[in-house]
């Protein structure tokens, strides 16, 4: 079986670049599980883009201003300049944002932005209403429960991927493979990413020799609430802050100013990093206080965040809550262009958060990261269809391989233990090569290819984190006399 193109993952970028391909193509979508269970549904800010065009230089200010030096202007112009078209062509066809009585779009403001320029739906459930939307609206076929174990790759060509479907493994034959999977939350013990993100494209890109870049920059979201069982632990979106939370620790004292005179509307790295050293210093936790808000504007505002945490028995706004930074979005991937065009390969692309677009630089701006995978969705789309490359059929085998072994569960979550112990908020020198030395002893054991995909991405980002010396953003190199380990697993 042949396609057009092959997309892999059902995101906010795997499915606008599906809606953007004429219906006469023969395209197949790909996820791992039900379509809902990805990043992009979980999304509750909202969408960031320039609001008009004197607001793109500032756009652009801001999200280099965040990236600390490393953002590539050029990739930055690309998604300012294209924000505006992308809203809007949702809009026309038929997505609705929150608005007002007389239909102009609510904007909102979150940390690191000079104005209000965030588009939100359904109050606190921008990904959910966005990722329905685009599900409703894909013309295509899709696969799911499946999930791609490896890419046809000859000569400097990518004809295809191989899928483990239902546990047997088969080829799937395309002229051109768009790969959308997502981060890489499952790596750590505290994330806020949906339970299929595992870092599996990234691993299978380092056993093909395909280059990934900045893997060291992992943006830690500084409001989440970890005092649960769940993997996935619960986001307490930056709008939150944006439109008045507070964040204190247990006098009641907003500490943030020591560190920031923006107190918490600076940077997510920032806030972070702040997080981490007052409970260290002090000993004292942290809380996300709503005093600011009234009870019916927050319940109409965030009626998402108001139910989830009334189920856990907070009574909000009157109660804080308690936070924790926990792992949240993967800055660097799998390297491309401007087009998403993954250089060293041809008819194969990466979009989204599996991609680096350097966009993002050392720290990604709040909510550019919706924006950034329709933009270039959008631009991979254009590429593929202006440049047709119908291929030849060629056949490859099906490698006889073992996907997981019985002690893969336990080795894995060891993984996620060692990547938030040495890799994580603040890092040191020796904290990295421990990690590092603890992986590659797991890599030389008897495990399963999916539990490789994770460990060879794990291993990519602490030698990449190892490489950069000095502190940039969210890379934060803790140096002192005995550059000793720090414990952050309790922060």
């Amino acid at each position: 079986m042949k396609y057009d193109v092959i997309i892999v993952g059902a995101g906010v970028a795997g499915l606008y670049a599906a809606m953007n391909l004429p219906k006469e193509k023969k395209v197949l979508v790909i996820n791992k599980r039900e379509p809902f269970k990805c990043n992009t549904f979980y999304a509750q800010g909202g969408v960031a883009l320039a609001v008009d065009k004197e607001d793109v230089a500032l756009h652009v200010k801001d999200t280099l201003e965040a990236g600390s030096g490393l953002c590539s202007e050029e990739a930055v112009d690309v998604l300012s300049k294209n924000s505006r078209e992308v809203i809007d062509d949702l809009i026309s066809r038929g997505f609705k944002f929150d608005s007002d009585k007389d239909g102009n779009l609510l904007y909102t403001k979150e940390a690191a932005h000079s104005r209000e320029r965030i588009v939100h739906a359904g109050g606190d459930a921008t990904g959910r209403y966005l990722h329905h939307f685009l599900l409703e609206h894909n013309p295509h076929a899709q696969l799911s429960n499946a999930r791609v174990v490896d890419l046809l790759i000859k000569n400097g060509e990518c004809y295809g991927v191989t899928v483990l479907d239902h546990r047997e493994s088969r080829n799937i034959y395309a002229d051109n493979v768009i790969l959308a999977s997502g981060g890489l939350g499952s790596l750590y013990e505290y994330h806020t990413n949906a339970p299929t993100i595992s870092a599996d494209m990234q691993g299978l890109c380092v056993m093909k020799g395909i280059e990934l870049e900045r893997m060291e920059m992992l943006q830690f979201h500084p409001t989440v609430y970890v005092n649960s069982n769940d993997a996935q632990k619960m986001l307490l979106t930056e709008a939150l802050r944006g439109e008045g939370a507070t964040i204190e620790d247990e006098s009641g004292r907003r500490f943030l100013f020591d560190y920031d005179e923006r107190g918490e509307l600076a940077s997510r790295d920032i806030v972070s990093k702040a997080i981490y050293e007052h409970a260290k210093k002090t000993g004292s936790k942290v809380y996300l206080s709503f005093n600011n808000f009234e009870h019916v504007y927050f319940t109409n505002r965030f009626p998402n965040i108001y139910k989830n945490l009334k189920a856990l028995g907070f009574n909000v706004p009157e109660q804080r809550v308690p936070i924790s930074p926990a792992f949240h979005y993967a800055i660097g991937g799998i390297k491309t262009d401007l087009n998403g065009r993954v250089p060293s390969v041809k008819s194969l692309y990466a979009i989204g958060e599996v991609a680096s677009t350097r966009v993002h630089g050392a720290n990604r701006l709040a909510s550019n990261s919706l924006v950034e995978g329709l933009v270039f969705a959008k631009k991979a789309v254009l590429d593929i269809l202006n440049n047709p490359h119908p291929k030849a059929s060629v056949e490859f085998e099906i490698a006889d391989e073992v996907m997981s072994e019985k002690d893969d569960k336990e080795k894995k979550n060891l993984l996620r233990h060692i990547m938030w112990e040495y890799v994580s908020i603040v890092r040191t020198k020796k904290g990295l090569n421990e990690a590092l030395k603890q992986i590659n002893a797991l890599l030389k054991e008897k495990i399963g290819k999916l539990l490789k995909f994770r460990l060879l991405t794990a291993q990519a980002i602490v030698v990449s984190a190892l490489a950069r010396e000095e502190s940039i953003g969210v890379h934060f190199i803790k140096k002192d006399n005995n550059d000793e380990i720090i414990d952050d697993a309790n922060v």
